[in-house]
């Protein structure tokens, strides 16, 4: 084989072998001999095969999940409580060369921060404020990771299992307030409509002749149906009429 051919396909697999592409959501970190030199931003990039090395950070939003955790809330009911945290690494240096595998210690922190949390409060304040648990949580863990280069977005309570009894005691008091509130406002129905029938007293108190005019509106709702016989126990003039002033 030529040694000049020989030389140039080795120079060829040489120069392709060093060449990397870095994505416009990914930073580059270049290590020489394991020293870290610089990032690379985006495009089309070369380092030195054997003497140089990458390792590639995402900087989009990162999504981890938090597995259930088991609680035992201040009011002594144990619950499996899991979420999520919402975060993004801002500073890809301190991400790799402070911390080693940020995922996994984020994931740490978050479970150790939920059960603190949660721990703390009663079962009703972490199933009526979830946001605000979530917020307590999300100040523990970037608190933490502030010098990592990393920014914690959110964190959110995703969902809380409780005991089978206690699921059994939460549905039964539900439906006792359903029914207090439905006898609240059968009461209140109730009562406004007395007051009604009162005015409506009254008001034929003081004009008998609203009598006849009720009796004639009854009637001709029977009479409607075609179906009955209509009989007067009395005539019509003994009714009370209105009183003439002397």
């Amino acid at each position: 084989m030529n040694p000049t051919l020989f030389i140039s396909v080795l120079l060829i697999v040489f120069l392709l072998s060093g060449i990397r592409i870095v994505f416009e959501y990914k930073r580059a970190l270049k290590f020489r001999f394991g020293k870290y030199i610089t990032t690379l931003q985006p495009g089309f990039r070369w380092v030195i095969p054997v003497i140089e090395t990458v390792q590639i950070v995402d900087i989009r939003v990162i999504t981890i999940n938090i597995v259930s955790q088991e609680v035992m809330t201040e009011d002594n009911v144990p619950c499996s409580i899991d979420g999520v945290v919402f975060f993004k690494v801002n500073n890809p240096e301190k991400a790799v060369l402070e911390v080693e595998e940020y995922n996994f210690a984020i994931t740490q922190l978050a479970q150790a921060a939920l059960r603190d949390v949660c721990g703390k409060v009663e079962l009703d304040t972490i199933l009526s404020k979830r946001e605000e648990m979530g917020k307590n949580i999300k100040s523990i863990v970037e608190n933490e990771t502030k010098d990592w280069g990393i920014e914690i977005i959110d964190v959110k309570i995703k969902d809380i299992q409780l005991p089978e009894n206690m699921r059994r005691m939460m549905a039964n008091q539900a439906e006792a307030e359903r029914s207090r509130r439905a006898r609240i406002i059968l009461a209140l129905a109730e009562e406004q409509a007395a007051g009604k029938l009162l005015e409506a007293g009254k008001l034929i108190d003081q004009s008998p002749s609203a009598i006849k005019l009720r009796l004639y509106q009854t009637l001709a709702n029977i009479a409607s149906e075609k179906n009955s016989t209509i009989l007067f126990p009395f005539p019509e003039e003994v009714l009370p009429r209105k009183r003439k002033k002397s």
